[in-house]
Parts: structure tokens; C-alpha cells; sequence
């Protein structure tokens, strides 16, 4: 083995020695929101508020899901955010069989909102519940989902919760794209310090299941706060740590499910969107970070063929695939094959999301 050789061997042994490390540690440790039923102390009532814009192949099955719930005192408002297909229609069609559900009508976009938020900032101010539960259409619950994020609230003392849904991949294409999510979030981050830490910079959340105290969520502004952001569950993790509240993220385990796209294309413009924002650096130490991490995650997977210890790297980093996929209930073995398309699409997806002056989405040009 040359001097180089052993210089590199040693970086990647210790790269992923920590990278493992934290795998393993989320195996352990990584909060989780299950579909078994638990006591709450507290019959809360609740806001379900979901922004609609185009959702006529999901927004029917979030609802059903919403109905078959557990827990039962909660309404449900649906704001339609300018659909262009039947999505009002099938809203509108619950909402005559079933009083809980309420169909309203958003407003134009403010100059310097994005689409989302004002959409859920609209949807706040309809909401009577003493918590609000912020839910992507292309969502689905399963039965006790509702009653155990109350129970996580009340047993933690939390402000804020949130979870990560596991992702059901439909097309081949997406199997590109979208295990990067969940790989990002495990590989790097200690999943339970985000509960137990105080630091900003410890931060996980999605937006696609976000449930808040109403009270201080008006405390800390609405979302109104966060208005320009594209990846305002992140801020709003940031925002409420700021201001000394507990916070907590989870997996979604068997309880909280998500379609999030239908292809390669819909995962690749949807990965554009929060990639770089969701780091919060900026764009130099951005791509120096995706460069580092493309070179640590394919590099051990070509010096092998020039030395065998390199092996040991790529069962390291096979190791850590196979138990994020476990995490995430994804295809391990897909997640290996997988893997070296994955990192290619991740660099390139990175380079466009920070290079990116707009973006399409959801059939807005939307300035990034």
C-alpha cells in the first residue's frame, strides 16, 4: 500500500467508523410514532389542516384515512389553494357526507409568500383547535396515527412534533431519488438529539405531518415567520428551539405513510426544491460538502479494484445502507444496487439545487 493509498484508507476508515456510529445509534435510539394505541391523559381538541393545490389522486385517500381515525374530536379544513383539476370537487363531496370536514377557498399569494405557506398561514386562522396538525395531501394515517401524536406531545411536554412518513415508492424511477431523504437524515444526524439538544443546528422536521401547540406557534409568529422560506419545517424546528420550547421529530414507522411523487421527474424536481436550503450553509460550503460526500460514499467502491482493504470501507458503507433501508422499510437489497446511481443523481441533483435560480412546482414558477 503507497503513502496516498493509506492516507485515504485512513480518512474513509474514519469517516465511516463515525457515519456507522450514528447509523447504529439511530437504529437504536431514533424516536419512533408506531400504530399502537396509547392512553392520552387529555381529550384535546384538534386542527387537521391540509393544503390542497392539485391533489385529486391523493387528497381523497388522506381523507378517508383522516375518518377511520381513532381519535375523534378534531376537524378537518381543507384549503384549496387554486386546484386546477377535481381536487375541490372530491373535497367538497366529504365535506356533504361527513361534518368534521371543512372546504375553504384560498387568496392570492402576497408578493413575498411562497405557495405553501400562505396557504397553511390561511388555514391557521379558520383552525379552533388547541392544536394544529399540518398534513400533505399525498399523506395517508393509519389508525391510531392521531391519537399517538397527541400522547408524544403530552408525555414529552412538547410544542412541536414531527415525522418523517415512511415513503412508498411506486415507479422504479423513484427509487433514485427519494431513499436519499431518508439516508441524509440517518447517516449524519443523531435523530434523538434534535429532541434532546439545544442547538439550532440540530434540526430535523418534515412538513408533511407538523403538529404544534396553537398558542405558542402564534407566539413565535405563524407562519407568517417563515413565510419566504422553501423549507419551513426545518425553521420552524429552529424557531421553536430558539425560543426555548421542546421539540421532537420521529419516523413514521407503521403509523404515518406518504406518496410523495409518481416518477423520476416529480422526485428529481421535488429533491431541486429543499436540497441546498435544507442544509442552511452557504454555497460554497454547500458544494464542497456534496463533493466530500459523493467522493467518501463511490470512491471505496473503484479503489477496491486497485487495493482489497478497500473492502472493508464498502462493507462499511453497505452496513450503513442496510440498516437506514431497515429504518426507512425500503428495499435494502434495491438500496445497494442502487447505490452508486443514487450518489451520481444526488450530486447532480445538489448542483442543480444550488445553481437553481426558479423552480417548477406544483405549476408555479417559484423563485428560489
Amino acid at each position: 500500500m503507497t503513502a496516498i493509498e493509506l492516507i485515504i484508507f485512513a480518512i474513509l476508515f474514519i469517516s465511516h467508523s463515525i457515519f456507522l456510529g450514528i447509523v447504529l445509534f439511530n437504529y437504536s435510539t431514533a424516536p419512533r410514532l408506531y400504530n399502537t394505541r396509547k392512553e392520552i391523559t387529555e381529550n384535546i381538541f384538534i386542527s387537521i389542516l391540509i393544503p390542497v393545490r392539485n391533489e385529486e389522486k391523493n387528497i381523497g385517500d388522506l381523507l378517508n384515512s383522516i375518518n377511520q381515525q381513532s381519535y375523534d374530536n378534531y376537524e378537518v379544513i381543507v384549503l384549496d389553494d387554486n386546484s386546477e383539476d377535481q381536487s375541490t370537487k372530491i373535497v367538497q363531496e366529504y365535506s356533504s357526507k361527513y361534518s368534521k370536514v371543512k372546504l375553504v377557498n384560498g387568496k392570492s399569494i402576497p408578493s413575498n409568500w411562497l405557495g405553501k405557506n400562505w396557504a397553511c398561514y390561511q388555514l391557521s386562522k379558520y383552525a379552533n383547535g388547541e392544536y394544529l396538525l399540518f398534513v400533505d395531501a399525498d399523506v395517508t394515517l393509519n389508525k391510531h396515527a392521531v391519537s399517538n401524536a397527541i400522547y408524544e406531545m403530552q408525555k414529552h411536554k412538547l410544542s412541536l412534533y414531527s415525522v418523517f412518513p415512511t415513503q412508498k415508492i411506486a415507479s422504479f424511477g423513484e427509487w433514485f431519488v427519494v431513499p436519499l431523504m431518508n439516508w441524509l437524515l440517518l447517516n449524519f444526524l443523531p435523530l434523538k438529539f434534535v429532541n434532546s439538544k439545544k442547538s439550532e443546528n440540530l434540526a430535523a422536521a418534515n412538513g408533511q405531518f407538523l403538529m404544534m401547540n396553537k398558542e405558542i406557534y402564534e407566539q413565535i409568529g405563524t407562519h407568517e415567520a417563515v413565510k419566504n422560506e422553501v423549507v419551513e419545517d426545518m425553521q420552524f424546528v429552529r424557531l421553536f428551539k430558539r425560543n426555548g420550547y421542546k421539540v421532537r421529530t420521529s419516523l413514521g414507522e407503521d403509523a404515518v405513510f406518504c406518496k410523495m411523487y409518481n416518477s423520476f421527474s416529480d422526485s428529481v424536481n421535488g429533491f431541486v426544491k429543499n436540497f441546498y436550503k435544507g442544509f442552511n450553509v452557504g454555497k460554497t460550503t454547500f458544494i464542497i460538502l456534496l463533493l466530500v460526500l459523493f467522493f467518501m460514499f463511490t470512491a471505496p467502491l473503484l479503489l477496491y479494484f486497485f487495493n482489497d482493504i478497500f473492502m472493508l470501507i464498502v462493507l462499511m458503507i453497505f452496513f450503513e445502507r442496510i440498516f437506514i433501508s431497515i429504518m426507512s422499510k425500503q428495499n435494502w437489497f434495491l438500496n445497494l444496487i442502487l447505490h452508486p446511481f443514487q450518489m451520481i443523481i444526488m450530486l447532480l441533483i445538489g448542483l442543480k439545487s444550488v445553481s437553481s435560480k426558479y423552480y417548477n412546482w406544483k405549476e408555479r414558477i417559484v423563485e428560489s
